[in-house]
């Protein structure tokens, strides 16, 4: 039996927690462990964070780990991310 009652490399997806980054203008804006941007309500920019690669991105069993929607957000968060290099 495992030590672990679950990966311990999704936990920032199944218990998200927030993050506060800087916009351009100052205004402190706040992003979720499990989203890569946020707007930004002075001045209306996407203000993104950096989302470290995890297990999510290479285990097979990363949809049953987190859950099939969670997973399937993850995946889009990570494509915009990608897109937005």
């Amino acid at each position: 039996m495992s030590i672990f009652n679950h990966c311990p490399g999704s936990k920032q997806i199944k218990t998200p927690y927030p993050e506060e980054i800087k916009c351009l203008c100052g205004q402190t804006v706040e992003i979720w462990s499990d989203e890569t941007s946020a707007t930004c309500k002075k001045c209306k920019r996407k203000v993104t964070r950096e989302m470290e690669p995890t297990c999510l991105d290479w285990c097979s069993m990363a949809g049953i780990c987190v859950g099939k929607e969670k997973y399937k957000q993850y995946l889009k968060n990570r494509k915009n991310k990608k897109g937005d290099d």
